[in-house]
């Protein structure tokens, strides 16, 4: 599956953000790690998560036409620990906009079956309600979605998917590159993968609520009208039902897109909207938003993956 890019055939503020991307990484594992172990971890976890946005940037086909060098571009795993092919494929799937939510049609849903989650030991079940939080999401999530996402990988391995071990085959000399400029700065590594625990928290803050169960797919995917470092730092992702209507769209053309057809969209998406933020904070970072259990599926059958 491939998603049609729009815009110039080189998207060059997207080139910048990427060169500028790896310029904060070298500088925290360098100049700053001397300066200042504390601040380079920080900017470590900003690297990080910006390094993903623009992996999502790549994906739908920036910022130039040709694919091997968008991927050339992004291929350094700074994250350590989640393959870009991986990435590519189950972001993909996870566009499939009739299917958003289910949890064995989305790649990217955060529900389970209500028959899996009534099977499961209460102390996993506690865990499960903590990530829906926006804070347990923040301290949690890293974990939580990491073991889910390797445990569906190795189950399709096991069932001869290919696909599934060429991205991780492929992410080995991607995380070793990285490995071995990390062991050659001056920051310790114990120091470097806090700042990538600390990155993949910040990416959870802007996929905590992105979609929710809805009868109407196209109602199932939030605007947050945020305009400031969270929205640069997530390349405007925030504005995510006009990323799943246009997918092609570049970062910078989402919120010129939104403003040209604001009503239109909030109609599309059933008043799913969020002022800012820190609006969401405020409202789930202690609370719940959505239950575990899918809440639109039957709980007393299971359906098999």
């Amino acid at each position: 599956m491939t998603l049609a890019r729009s815009g110039p055939a080189t998207a060059w503020p997207t080139l910048c953000l990427i060169a500028l991307c790896y310029l904060l990484w070298l500088g925290a594992l360098w100049p700053l790690a001397t300066l200042s172990p504390t601040f380079a971890v920080l900017v470590i976890a900003v690297s990080v998560a910006f390094h993903a946005s623009l992996q999502h940037e790549v994906i739908h086909g920036h910022p130039t036409r040709l694919i091997w060098l968008n991927t050339a571009l992004i291929a350094p795993a700074l994250a350590l620990v989640i393959p870009y092919l991986r990435f590519r494929d189950t972001h993909l799937a996870h566009h499939r906009d009739a299917r958003l939510t289910d949890p064995y049609d989305d790649p990217e849903s955060n529900f389970l079956d209500p028959a899996i989650w009534s099977g499961l030991p209460r102390g996993i079940q506690y865990i499960l309600r903590a990530n829906n939080t926006l804070a347990g999401r923040i301290v949690l999530g890293p974990v939580v979605g990491q073991v889910m996402f390797v445990l569906w990988d190795l189950r399709a391995i096991r069932a001869g998917n290919r696909a599934v071990l060429r991205g991780w085959l492929w992410h080995i000399p991607a995380a070793l590159v990285v490995l071995a400029l990390v062991g050659a700065a001056p920051l310790p590594v114990w120091a470097y993968l806090l700042g990538v625990y600390l990155g993949l928290g910040l990416l959870k803050i802007r996929s905590f609520l992105e979609h929710r169960a809805h009868d109407i797919s196209r109602a199932r995917s939030v605007i947050i009208e945020d305009r400031g470092p969270l929205a640069l730092l997530f390349l405007n992702n925030n504005l995510h039902v006009v990323h799943h209507i246009h997918p092609g769209a570049a970062w910078y053309e989402l919120p010129g897109i939104y403003a040209a057809g604001k009503d239109r969209f909030l109609r599309m998406n059933d008043g799913y909207i969020y002022r800012s933020y820190a609006e969401v904070v405020g409202r789930y970072l202690f609370r719940s938003k959505d239950p575990v259990p899918h809440p639109l599926m039957p709980a007393d059958t299971t359906r098999q993956p």
